[in-house]
């Protein structure tokens, strides 16, 4: 592979940990940033590690986007959630270009596409670009995090960790989910990018799949703590939902409003109808990563939780915590 585009336009938490993840494995990695964050700390992280920052503005001419990605063979796009279809000009780019790979940003839990999750549908739009394009593709998602799946311990030890979910818990708590280290994603990418087998497919890449109630019982064993599980019952997920797109319908542009939707429909989707499974992914017609790299070694659940545990782990998402407890009306 002669290079390799990572487009973390939002400079966004996935698209840095798939950077630092797949530095050693090519040859070159050029990272396309916004002209605003050129100067970020990340950024100046990202260049003394070898990768070439290019600022580029995605609602700015074509064939400046063209000129950014010229000879470059593999583009992977980890843009931010509500800049989903801002990806579309890269694409016609990135077409244009002659870029033998693309990549679009997925990186979330399996779903259908149809109404079940507004963002993936967001996404499908990309995707049905992309073909329309017959651009060389490859889908990739992986299922729901570690680090936003562990709950909350009485003593307060992880608070500095948790998540926006916190100890919420969809249904009965009992529907299986694959969960993936955000750390081990680069790891799959860069195996991905330079297999044959995964060109114009959807791979689902994860490590394990668990219940929230065996997390919480993991998470009792490791701390010693018993676990305060807030069960939510589906209609009150849906009425959430109801609410959240009442407020966008309104006109509403506060973030915590769109978070009622995609979270709401986050937890109907794999914490409800069982969607993010391996084997309703194959159904879907993705291949999935134990099928085609049985040998990778990724971070077992128990060792990152002794992480969090021993106060060695990183929160993410952090400045969406007070939004996402608006938005729970917590």
């Amino acid at each position: 592979m002669a290079s390799s585009v990572l487009e973390g336009l939002s400079v966004s938490l996935v698209s840095h940990v798939i950077l630092l993840s797949t530095l050693t494995r090519s040859k070159k990695i050029i990272a396309l940033t916004r002209p605003a964050s050129v100067s970020k700390p990340i950024n100046k992280l990202l260049e003394q590690r070898g990768v070439r920052i290019v600022p580029v503005d995605l609602t700015g001419p074509h064939h400046k986007l063209v000129e950014a990605l010229k000879d470059v063979d593999v583009v992977v796009s980890a843009i931010g959630p509500r800049e989903q279809l801002d990806q579309i000009p890269l694409v016609t780019a990135a077409k244009e270009a002659g870029v033998q790979r693309f990549v679009p940003c997925g990186f979330i839990t399996v779903c259908a596409p149809g109404g079940i999750m507004m963002l993936r549908d967001q996404k499908e739009e990309v995707y049905n670009h992309i073909k329309h394009l017959q651009l060389p593709y490859t889908i990739v998602d992986v299922g729901w995090w570690y680090q936003i799946m562990f709950p909350r311990v009485p003593s307060g030890k992880v608070d500095y960790a948790v998540s926006i979910s916190g100890n919420e818990i969809a249904g009965d708590g009992n529907v299986p989910s694959a969960i993936t280290d955000l750390r081990d994603i680069g790891r799959y990418i860069a195996c991905i990018i330079k297999d044959d087998r995964t060109l114009n497919k959807m791979i689902m890449a994860y490590n394990i799949v668990m219940a929230p109630n065996e997390v919480c019982d993991l998470m009792e064993r490791l701390s010693g703590e018993k676990v305060e599980r807030s069960y939510i019952s589906e209609a009150d997920i849906r009425s959430r939902l109801a609410s959240g797109k009442a407020e966008l319908e309104a006109g509403s542009t506060d973030y915590s409003s769109m978070l009622k939707v995609v979270h709401s429909q986050y937890l109907i989707s794999w914490g409800i109808r069982g969607d993010n499974t391996p084997e309703y992914a194959k159904y879907l017609g993705y291949l999935t990563s134990k099928e085609l790299y049985p040998d990778m070694q990724f971070t077992a659940f128990e060792e990152y939780l002794q992480e969090v545990l021993e106060g060695n782990a990183k929160g993410v998402y952090e400045h969406l915590k007070r939004e996402m407890t608006k938005a729970r009306g917590d």
